[in-house]
């Protein structure tokens, strides 16, 4: 694969080309649709996967920390705010995340961006080959389509984290020359316009279609969704009943809702097709990873109390991160509750901290993850070959939770009735009946915000949830520790979004960081 300059500073690392156990030349790659097909599966594996090799050997670039996409996404989604506590402050260089007193030097800040933007790259060349595939059958050449449309929707997608964790990025597709240059400056605005754009024009295979783990037209449904959700937030304006409209297409894609809320997130959560709509897959046997749902699962789990590993399916703990207090709080009092998404270990724990935040007898662990099967069996060797949990990505509850939440902000095409029953239907999943109905008079922006925290903590969807109600960094929410002190505090506005790495500054003139 030629070197795509998207980033300029780190060139070497973007000079690849896809190599397999018999082939090593781009142009003998993409000479069959079988060799189209591996490159495919590159792109999918470059969010969850580092390397070619086991646990990220022989690495396909080189980076800060030389983590995979879906931890950086977890630790830049989830460690800023009150759904996680990190441990390992200084071992895992998170304590910036942890108080929110980052900057353009930040380790997994830097990680986070250039694993995007080099999945961009890998996507850009894939389709710069699949338009040359004029030799093949006409047959072949529809497949080769196909698989560009997915090509297309994972750009879109890491060309939107880009938008929502950074606000701003150097845009390059396709048609832009190889080599070294310096490319343009997208502001979110400019972003939010080409996703969207690029998203409606995709012709993706429905949902019963395509293979798992792959994307449906389901899955750029969601993706504008989420992207609509949040317009105001990136300066494109009002657009909650776009919001809607595109719920509405998943919803009636035939999903359905998993009966039970916790095999969504063991190791046959494969099988959950019902309700996961867009995976990414992770495979304890053949693409194994330390990073991904493997962070997730081992590090929800402690390393240094009386939690058994074994009963999440693990040969042990990692210990690397717990909940600050205020997650729990929203199920009322944690022992007799009635919401079966209230799962936390609690012994010899306490809720709230009362000194430092790595300290692992205050703050609960979650128990929302595991590496075992629906039988009760043992999915993988944990310690050897990772876990064998797929990250979903995209599903269903949190459609659900879109659309309510984009009636309530004004958004036509579902009533609010309707928009209640959708939330209520959650909350009859998690209660197992109806006493957890929300009652009309309790259903407002606030019930739905802490809703999405009760549905999808740990799913790293809760910086950008505070940040769209405009408590990420206010002082109208504080939690323990937030802004580095027990109280919590506000911090800097400039915090809503992460900087441009300093060395891509360096490299890029056409980037800069107005508040860093």
């Amino acid at each position: 694969m030629g070197c795509l300059a998207v980033l300029t500073s780190c060139m070497k690392d973007l000079d690849q080309r896809p190599v397999t156990e018999t082939e090593s030349d781009a142009t003998a790659v993409y000479n069959s649709v079988d060799g189209f097909r591996m490159v495919l599966a590159k792109l999918y594996a470059s969010y969850s996967l580092v390397g070619q090799e086991k646990g990220g050997g022989n690495a396909d670039m080189a980076s800060n920390n030389g983590q995979d996409f879906l931890r950086c996404y977890f630790n830049l989604q989830e460690a800023p705010t009150d759904e996680v506590a990190c441990t390992w402050l200084s071992g895992d260089k998170i304590e910036a995340l942890t108080y929110m007193t980052w900057d353009a030097n930040d380790p997994w800040v830097a990680d986070g961006y250039y694993r995007l933007y080099y999945t961009i790259a890998l996507c850009n060349e894939f389709l710069r080959h699949g338009s040359d595939a004029d030799a093949f059958s006409e047959q072949d050449k529809a497949t080769v389509a196909t698989y560009m449309q997915e090509a297309r929707f994972l750009r879109a997608l890491a060309y939107w984290c880009v938008l929502d964790l950074f606000g701003q990025g150097p845009f390059v597709d396709e048609t832009m020359p190889v080599g070294a240059f310096k490319p343009a400056a997208y502001n979110s605005k400019q972003l939010f316009d080409y996703i969207e754009s690029e998203l409606k024009a995709l012709t993706l295979p429905g949902r019963t279609a395509v293979e798992y783990g792959r994307a449906s037209e389901a899955a750029a449904w969601t993706l504008l969704a989420r992207l609509y959700l949040n317009a105001e937030v990136y300066g494109a304006g009002d657009h909650y009943t776009d919001c809607i409209t595109y719920c509405e297409k998943v919803r009636g894609a035939g999903y359905s809702l998993e009966g039970d809320w916790t095999k969504l997130f063991n190791a046959d959560n494969h099988l959950r097709t019902n309700e996961i709509i867009f995976p990414f897959v992770v495979d304890a046997t053949h693409a194994v990873t330390w990073g991904a749902t493997t962070y997730l699962v081992c590090g929800e789990v402690g390393n240094d109390n009386a939690q058994n590993p074994a009963d999440y399916g693990l040969d042990k703990g990692w210990g690397m991160f717990r909940v600050r207090g205020e997650l729990p709080a929203l199920f009322g009092d944690v022992a007799s509750s009635k919401d079966g998404r209230c799962r936390f270990y609690t012994d010899g724990t306490t809720q709230w901290f009362t000194g430092n935040i790595d300290n692992q007898s205050e703050g609960y662990f979650s128990e929302k993850w595991s590496n075992l099967k629906d039988d009760g069996s043992v999915a993988s060797a944990s310690a050897e070959n990772g876990v064998c949990t797929d990250w979903p990505f995209f599903r269903l509850a949190d459609v659900y939770l879109m659309e309510a939440e984009a009636q309530l902000r004004g958004g036509s095409g579902i009533s609010r009735s309707d928009a209640r029953g959708l939330v209520n239907d959650l909350r009859q999943r998690a209660y197992g009946n109806t006493l957890g109905n929300v009652a009309d008079g309790d259903f407002d922006l606030d019930f739905i915000l802490d809703e999405r925290a009760r549905e999808l903590y740990h799913e790293a969807v809760r910086r950008t949830d505070l940040r769209r109600y405009g408590r990420l960094t206010t002082s109208s929410y504080v939690w323990q520790w937030k802004g580095g002190v027990l109280a919590g505090q506000a911090v800097d506005d400039k915090y809503n979004i992460y900087p441009i790495p300093a060395a891509e500054l360096s490299a890029n003139t056409n980037l800069h960081n107005d508040k860093y």
